[in-house]
């Protein structure tokens, strides 16, 4: 396989699967596109063996690691009959991607298959006749180091292929991805928690006067949403604070990756400003930025990515 066909084969999985981060790759210039691509289709694969419900837990750390040394064979090697492997390979190469970062994106997808993880804890709720446990992050701290592993590790990741010179973007990428995964967190409250995961802190749930069997009543249907609306509002609060780190962050970054970055950042602000404009309504339906909406920044991107190419 060729280095170009491997890359056309993650470009399909990105192009099928990625949804809102797809939009913000269309404006970058080819090889960089291509090698977001590639970092998109390695963390699909680790994604979709960690959240495979159709295999049990024990199965899946299985999988999963099985996978994990086959990536780390081909690293080590530079070959493998594996696209997505090669293409990530000759990504790490071509924009000095470090072996830690790679680790740590790792480390972050497959957090949720750890039999115990640190800064969490287990509670157990009577749900209708049986008792249902559920992993609740005790504090903010704590959900702060899961965010680092599974957002700001991406953004650290991108903006190398994205290019910077100033060491402060490292600083607002890290925070600019916080606000991307708190975001995600407040859209997917309800599935989270059909899955046995609550990421709002219990410290705040506490501050709230929110229970963990209110939050799974209101997951159900069964009980008013007023308390946790108000507990989501003050999650959203925190979102907004981080979001600011992407306004610093835009200048530091290549002209010609600019565009794809505020892309980005413009379509996961829009869908937190959606929740807010719901009125924290996550639990009736799915909230998502309308395609035609996407299409409206994507054609706003493409006219800056332009007017950047013109600039000396």
């Amino acid at each position: 396989m060729t280095i170009t066909e491997a890359y056309a084969v993650c470009s399909g999985i990105a192009q099928r699967e990625a949804k809102n981060f797809y939009y913000s790759f269309r404006v970058l210039p080819e090889q960089k596109r291509n090698a977001m691509c590639a970092v998109y289709a390695f963390m699909r694969r680790a994604d979709d063996i960690s959240d495979d419900e159709g295999m049990p837990l024990s199965e899946r750390r299985v999988v999963m690691a099985e996978w994990l040394e086959a990536w780390r064979k081909a690293r080590r090697s530079g070959a493998s009959d594996d696209a997505v492997f090669l293409a990530l390979n000759d990504t790490q190469r071509r924009f000095a991607i470090p072996d830690e970062l790679l680790e740590d994106l790792v480390r972050g997808t497959t957090m949720d298959l750890e039999e115990s993880q640190p800064d969490v804890v287990l509670v157990t709720e009577a749900v209708t006749d049986t008792d249902q446990t559920l992993q609740v992050y005790e504090d903010f701290d704590g959900l702060y180091r899961y965010c680092y592993l599974v957002a700001s590790v991406v953004g650290l990741v991108c903006i190398r292929i994205f290019g910077y010179s100033d060491p402060r973007a490292e600083e607002l990428a890290e925070k600019t991805g916080v606000a991307f995964q708190l975001t995600n967190i407040l859209r997917d409250v309800k599935e989270d928690a059909e899955r046995g995961r609550i990421y709002l802190p219990l410290e705040d749930l506490t501050a709230g006067r929110v229970e963990v069997k209110q939050l799974l009543q209101v997951v159900g249907g069964k009980a008013e949403t007023k308390v946790v609306r108000s507990l989501l509002a003050q999650e959203a609060a925190r979102a907004l604070v981080y979001y600011a780190a992407a306004e610093e962050l835009l200048p530091l970054i290549d002209k010609d990756s600019r565009a794809a970055l505020w892309v980005l950042v413009t379509i996961y602000r829009g869908l937190l400003e959606r929740i807010m404009a719901k009125n924290y309504d996550v639990f009736s339906e799915r909230v998502s930025v309308p395609t035609p909406k996407k299409l409206w920044i994507l054609a706003q991107g493409m006219g800056m990515a332009a007017r950047n190419r013109m600039l000396p």
